[in-house]
């Protein structure tokens, strides 16, 4: 399935291998050898199975979307509608045979190799940012000799709240939180394992005088919740006298406060505010707040891992990082920009269906998704440091993130954060406590949202090769077992989580493809060939699937 975006062919390369750089072309390179990296391997899975089903993975990104997100793609779950440059698959890392590389490397080896963090170094340092403390030249995409871009400075030592601190105990801003993986191939069973952390601007975290107040942070955090959720959110007492005296739950008088209550209708000058220095920067026009879209300044920072297993069974994060991946939105852009942008994209579309996307930026000031946020980020370079992505490894991120019904503003991870009745109120890192016992989310209808993908899928990936997933929930005849789907109910880790056999045969796919940095060719671990992708389409070829399903 093909994301629904388009516009100017960029600069092309053929493949090339290499050690210098990244497959023969230096870091600062802007050359792409995948005319469209934004279309991700899985649009190119097959829809039709050998037994003459019909599998559709393609609901939980292209869907019926929620304003202020206008792209509405759920007509992509139809029809392969690729621009002409797109109608080979130029992720060949999906159709390499690694089995023996795989087999070459010891259980031992590997497990020493995740084990050992890439991201502290032996002094307790932030071993990138330490890194460009001391910038590399070829790392330096504007040549002025000082980094620019982002700089990772979580220190992953979080208190009883899942609020980050630094060695000093000071707090860098960073708060973590649990949330539901998204379906398909961000479950730890298909490679890789991550967390997700938000910070919002300054002043959204200081009270109106400036001092840093965990209790005017909290509750903004509650408010932007409530914008994106457009619902109301559950929080500890609060006294909204001391909060600026925002009536916070709507009830008609400053008191104690104990819910964010949702209402906005702007044209009936109802509308959420903040509370601190955000709610004097808000009234002068300065910050915003509209349902559905993250204030200027909001910053999430996702961490992708190598999964370990513990003595249980469970998977854990693995100490060392696949990629620290960044996004941080710049400016505000309102809903009449918003729809008029993806009105343009549909006409341009039909004006120019080979047109491909043009994507701003480099890899040290990261790539914008067209929707005010920049993307950034670290990945492993051969011998497993972290280094910048090349632009072209970020122009990965945008499609995704800017082009699908399924996102909100251009997130995931927010608006599937665990409810206030979970553990800590669903404020914790996934080191702090991980998957098991989670139950399964329900979709706005009702059903289980992932038993409703094994169902649509008919497998526990958009690949369909997950043998370990299909030997535990379906019946030779293709059906689900009833009694995996009532344990999954209970308890999302039973689908969620690799075995230790697995998880290690991934982890050491994945190494290969570090070892050769072939991550323009695809990031996704494969133990062998992909079975059920296409090599090949043809423009506007059907999928097979005939009706256009929800993604939520």
């Amino acid at each position: 399935m093909k994301l629904h975006v388009l516009l100017v062919l960029v600069l092309i390369a053929p493949f090339c291998r290499g050690e210098a750089g990244v497959q023969g072309l230096p870091l600062t390179s802007q050359t792409l050898r995948n005319p469209a990296p934004y279309i991700p391997p899985q649009c190119y899975t097959r829809t039709d199975g050998v037994d003459g089903a019909v599998h559709n993975p393609c609901y939980v990104c292209h869907t019926a979307s929620r304003r202020p997100n206008y792209v509405n793609d759920a007509d992509l779950q139809l029809a392969y509608d690729f621009a002409e440059p797109m109608l080979t698959n130029h992720w060949r890392n999906l159709f390499r045979d690694r089995r023996n590389a795989v087999a070459a490397i010891s259980d031992e080896e590997i497990r020493a190799y995740l084990r050992q963090s890439n991201y502290f170094n032996a002094e307790g340092r932030i071993a990138p940012a330490a890194r460009l403390s001391d910038l590399p030249a070829d790392w330096d995409a504007n040549g002025n000799g000082h980094w620019d871009g982002f700089v990772p400075d979580v220190w992953f030592n979080f208190d009883a709240e899942g609020f980050d601190r630094d060695p000093e105990g000071i707090p860098t801003g960073w708060r973590a939180f649990a949330y539901y993986p998204f379906p398909g191939t961000f479950w730890p069973t298909n490679g890789s394992i991550g967390d997700v952390l938000i910070r919002l601007g300054p002043a959204f975290q200081r009270d109106r005088a400036g001092n840093l107040d965990r209790s005017v942070y909290k509750t903004n955090l509650a408010i932007v919740e409530s914008m994106i959720r457009e619902e109301d959110v559950p929080i500890g007492p609060v006294d909204e006298t001391a909060l600026g005296g925002v009536d916070i739950d709507r009830d008609g008088r400053i008191g104690v406060a104990r819910t964010v209550v949702y209402e906005w209708a702007p044209l009936e000058d109802r509308v959420m505010w903040y509370v601190g220095q955000a709610y004097d920067l808000q009234r002068a026009g300065q910050l915003h707040s509209a349902a559905g879209l993250y204030p200027e300044g909001t910053e999430f920072v996702h961490t992708v891992r190598y999964v370990d297993v513990d003595e249980s069974g469970a998977n854990r994060l693995a100490p060392r990082m696949k990629e620290i991946r960044y996004a941080r939105k710049r400016f505000w852009v309102d809903y009449a920009k918003l729809a008029h942008k993806a009105s343009a994209e549909v006409k341009e579309k039909h004006d120019f269906p080979n047109r491909l996307r043009a994507v701003r930026g480099d890899l040290e000031s990261g790539v914008s998704n067209g929707q005010a946020w920049a993307y950034a980020g670290f990945i492993e370079d051969a011998a497993g440091a972290l280094r910048p992505q090349t632009f072209e490894e970020l122009v990965f991120c945008v499609g995704c993130h800017g082009g699908v019904g399924a996102n909100r503003d251009g997130v995931f991870s927010f608006d599937r954060r665990l409810s206030s009745d979970a553990y800590r109120g669903g404020w914790y890192h996934w080191s702090q406590r991980g998957l098991e016992g989670t139950p399964e989310p329900l979709r706005r209808d009702g059903r289980p949202e992932y038993a409703f993908y094994l169902e649509r899928n008919g497998a526990g990936d958009e690949l369909r090769d997950n043998e370990e997933v299909r030997q535990r929930f379906f019946r030779p005849d293709g059906g689900l077992k009833a009694d995996a789907l009532a344990r999954l109910h209970d308890d999302v880790s039973y689908l969620l989580f690799a075995s230790p056999e697995r998880a290690l045969a991934l982890n050491k796919a994945y190494r290969t493809i570090v070892s050769e940095q072939s991550f323009v060719e695809g990031r996704d671990a494969r133990l062998q060939p992909a079975r059920n992708v296409h090599d090949t389409v043809e423009q506007g070829q059907p999928t097979g699937v005939e009706t256009s399903v929800l993604g939520f």
